[in-house]
């Protein structure tokens, strides 16, 4: 079976800390996934790239571009994701806070979430747990508890760059588990049970039930 594994990067620069990143993380989850007998196809969403359809979004009263309810459409689909951002101002990023403003609020609904984070140094590794898990959490996604943060130093190898290796390969092993064993491997009451969770929903397409007109109409007579 091929699952479908979603990264979102909201890097600025060409080439980015924060894609090569991105990219270590999502190889590490393919690994760990390939070795449990099953596929995953990766689509990468790189918000740089989508910076103007998240602006004309947000000044047009919520009207999406075709190119962003794409992307809102394959996050929604996929059976996981891993979020990367840069650290500014002590928090994500604008764009990356942008886009997730533009998901449907079922868009996430259960789904298993690697969160990194980017930075000059290490000081500001506790973004990833007063930033980013508040944020995913608050739009239903289930949050691995392992998060990455590299600092520009861990990338230079050495024993912070084995330190950073283990940390993406414990992340990878978590999402990978949740993604071959939809959940089913967690222990009862600490994660959504997938019978109870709500559909995703894009928002990008109109519900397939409406709530007819006469209904919304009812008790109003004038």
């Amino acid at each position: 079976m091929t699952r479908k594994l979603v990264v979102v990067t909201a890097g600025l620069s060409q080439p980015s800390s924060t894609r090569l990143l991105a990219d270590q993380i999502s190889g590490a989850v393919a690994a760990e996934v390939t070795a449990r007998g099953e596929a995953l196809d990766i689509q990468v969403i790189e918000l740089r790239e989508l910076a103007v359809d998240l602006a004309t979004m947000m000044a047009t009263a919520g009207m999406p571009t075709s190119r962003l309810n794409e992307a809102r459409e394959q996050v929604s689909a996929a059976d996981g994701m891993i979020v990367v951002t840069p650290v500014f101002a002590a928090s994500y990023s604008g764009v990356f806070k942008m886009f997730f403003d533009a998901l449907d609020p079922d868009a996430l609904n259960g789904m298993p979430v690697v969160i990194a984070a980017t930075a000059g140094t290490p000081r500001h590794s506790m973004v990833l747990d007063h930033a980013l898990r508040p944020l995913l959490t608050h739009l239903r996604a289930v949050v691995m508890p392992t998060g990455v943060f590299a600092a520009t130093e861990d990338f230079g190898g050495g024993a912070d760059g084995q330190q950073l290796s283990a940390r993406i390969g414990r992340a990878a092993d978590e999402l990978a588990g949740q993604l071959v064993t939809d959940g089913g491997g967690s222990v009862g009451g600490f994660t959504p049970n997938s019978a109870d969770t709500k559909q995703r929903d894009s928002g990008v397409h109109v519900p397939a039930q409406v709530t007819p007109f006469a209904k919304l109409l009812d008790g109003h007579s004038g």
